[in-house]
């Protein structure tokens, strides 16, 4: 912890998927003058993310699945996404390759890349994200994926092209965070060449 910033209470306002508490923090501005924050912080644990992708045939692989914050605001019974899962007390390597399995239904041959690692909406959400990228290939395949269905999950795998998938984030089909990232990484440094 720093000097310039301590925690002076703590409040649980409700415990379900995740943990939300009313944090005060007193803490120094950059002109030294004391300044006294009053935060509500939402945790629901760490998480990773990946793009599995097949150069050879130039298909990468997305979900799609219920959001209910995406049917409160707009009415979408689904959303197009990545692969993502939260830790649940294992390291991100561990977690993505079990979550690529249960989602998916690809068993990864060969081991995921890390690219970077960040915090999702750092204002009061406390979720950081490993994001990974895989190879595939069609024989990697083991199930139909679909996640687990004792944990709510009901989920659409399907695979498409980079190209495909960067014009769905221009028409609005696609507008989660991590996927958005993913792909434009996923351009940037041509992983798909």
């Amino acid at each position: 912890m720093s000097e310039r910033v301590r925690i002076i209470a703590r409040e649980i306002l409700a415990r379900g998927f995740g943990l939300l508490e009313k944090i005060t923090i007193q803490r120094r501005r950059s002109t030294g003058e004391p300044q006294t924050l009053v935060r509500d912080i939402f945790e629901t644990g760490d998480g990773v993310t990946i793009l599995p992708y097949d150069r050879a045939r130039g298909t990468i692989i997305l979900i799609k699945q219920f959001r209910a914050v995406a049917f409160l605001k707009e009415g979408r019974e689904a959303i197009i996404e990545a692969c993502a899962g939260k830790l649940e007390g294992a390291d991100p390597l561990t977690r993505v390759v079990a979550e690529t399995e249960e989602e998916t239904g690809i068993k990864l041959s060969g081991p995921p890349r890390r690219l970077f690692q960040t915090y999702m909406s750092p204002g009061s959400f406390a979720e950081r994200i490993t994001f990974f990228v895989a190879p595939y290939q069609p024989s990697d395949r083991v199930t139909n994926g679909g996640g687990l269905v004792d944990e709510g999950e009901d989920i659409e795998v399907f695979e498409t092209t980079l190209e495909a998938a960067l014009a769905m984030i221009d028409t609005g089909e696609i507008e989660d965070a991590k996927t958005v990232m993913l792909l434009y990484y996923a351009k940037l440094t041509g992983l798909m060449n």
